[in-house]
């Protein structure tokens, strides 16, 4: 089985390719809502280092998020793209949350920026795959008060791509992937004054 897996969620842009079990490409390109520039080129940089062909993909997996708005749509949106170009591609989701916790065993609280004190967050077993406390968009202190082993942030996360393996969830219908943004978008907050 041939997945490729990415997240443009985060300030880090996530990419990873696997044979079966074995992580034959993994990257980490940080950057400022820039995704959009280098995100083919990890795609790309991966099947030429598997030797394979953006067609020889068995499944896709995509961080739906939550996190930058911009951002998430880039994962999602090449992620539809790539699993409507051959029907037998298959397109996985992952919450970004979860993906930024995989890398470590515990409990673990994830959290992205949102501002004004504010950030999607959760805390996740990662060794159970359970929610400890469910993804939200919740003050980073009240998060916070919540035990935890690890703490992992939108900057600086590492990823276990086999994890990610066990827990996708299957998109039934690609065309119809929406992200999970977790909040309305500051243009649709400001149509409801």
């Amino acid at each position: 089985m041939r997945t490729l897996i990415i997240d443009s969620a985060t300030h880090v842009l996530y990419t990873a390719l696997c044979f079966d079990e074995e992580i034959i490409y993994e990257s980490y390109v940080p950057g400022k809502q820039d995704h959009a520039r280098v995100i083919l080129v990890e795609i790309e940089q991966a099947c030429k280092k598997g030797n394979i062909a953006l067609e020889d993909l068995n499944q896709v997996i995509v961080g739906i998020g939550p996190g930058s708005y911009t951002g998430v749509r880039m994962a999602v949106t090449v992620g539809k793209m790539i699993a409507t170009l051959k029907e037998d591609i298959q397109l996985f989701q992952i919450s970004t949350l979860k993906l930024m916790a995989s890398g470590y065993d515990g409990l673990v609280l994830a959290s992205i920026d949102a501002r004004r004190g504010n950030c999607f967050g959760c805390i996740i077993n990662t060794c159970t795959n359970q929610y400890v406390a469910l993804e939200a968009l919740i003050e980073k202190k009240l998060l916070q008060q919540h035990e935890y082993d690890f703490s992992v942030n939108e900057n600086e996360y590492k990823v276990n791509p086999l994890k990610i393996l066990k827990w996708k969830e299957r998109v039934e219908e690609p065309r119809l992937l929406v992200p999970n943004y977790l909040r309305e978008t500051e243009a649709e907050r400001n149509l409801h004054d």
